[in-house]
């Protein structure tokens, strides 16, 4: 069905760009001084999260759609593990994005250092939900 491909083509989307974050843009990032290491998080943060909540909601949305459609209970596990993403952002991740966001980058330093480093550990769960949600995903399609 094409909405179940499209659903695991925008999950892979989420998953591929969670691991660009965690292992490529993250990592540099860590190698700036403390002000300009919040200075650049703050605007790939937010952009980031425009992208991300939007692929993990349509892909969610297309493999309920594909479940539905179906009738094969596999997508909803995909469309759930996309989706998930959401509350464990709003609830696991935002307290300290909104404590970064308050940080004047004039006043960064090893506190909010250490705020990156716990926010990527914390943003690792976004990745290894994406690439569960292409694995059931491309379970349910077999």
């Amino acid at each position: 069905m094409l909405t179940g491909q499209l659903a695991l083509v925008l999950a892979a989307a989420f998953a591929g760009a969670a691991f660009y974050i965690n292992f490529a843009e993250h990592p540099a990032r860590l190698g700036l001084d403390d002000k300009n290491l919040l200075k650049q998080w703050k605007p790939s943060y937010s952009a980031g999260y425009t992208m991300q909540s939007s692929l993990a909601a349509a892909s969610g949305a297309l493999g309920l759609i594909t479940a539905w459609m179906s009738m094969d209970w596999r997508w909803i596990i995909g469309a759930v593990l996309i989706l998930a993403n959401w509350p464990y952002t709003l609830i696991g991740i935002m307290p300290t994005n909104h404590k970064l966001q308050a940080i004047a980058e004039s006043d960064a330093g090893p506190a909010s250092r250490s705020m990156l480093d716990t926010w990527a550990r914390l943003h690792a769960v976004r990745t290894v939900l994406g690439i569960a949600a292409i694995v059931a995903y491309l379970w349910a399609m077999n």
